[in-house]
């Protein structure tokens, strides 16, 4: 069983910063590409930053220049630094891995987070 939980949503004022984390655990055997992706009301599910195992990183336009994704492996860990925050950047933000299990080494099964809520006020 592996899982990912997110944390560090929250409300935060237009202009604000947050930092979202997404800790992966369980029978890990290894951690192919990381990501995150949002989901606003009455929108469909968007990616947001990927970054892959070896550190290299994809962003959405509309987030370019305002957030940076970043993971650490020793921790199974990536991160979402989002600065200038706007209230067009309020959606449930969720967190996907492709991971290889202890159990199956050989495959990537793609993994999400529950979601963390993300509030900016204007």
């Amino acid at each position: 069983q592996v899982q990912l939980v997110e944390s560090g949503g929250g409300l935060v004022q237009f202009g604000g910063s947050l930092r979202l984390s997404c800790a992966a655990s369980g029978s890990i055997f290894s951690i192919d590409a990381m990501g995150w992706y949002r989901q606003g009301p009455g929108k469909q599910r968007e990616l947001v930053a990927t970054i892959t195992s070896g550190g290299s990183t994809n962003y959405a336009d509309s987030v370019k220049g305002r957030f940076t994704i970043s993971r650490d492996n020793a921790k199974n860990t990536v991160y979402l630094q989002m600065s200038s925050l706007k209230p067009e950047d309020t959606a449930v933000y969720y967190c996907n891995a492709d991971i290889a299990t202890a159990l199956i080494p050989w495959k990537n099964v793609a993994v999400w987070g529950q979601g963390t809520l993300v509030t900016v006020s204007s």
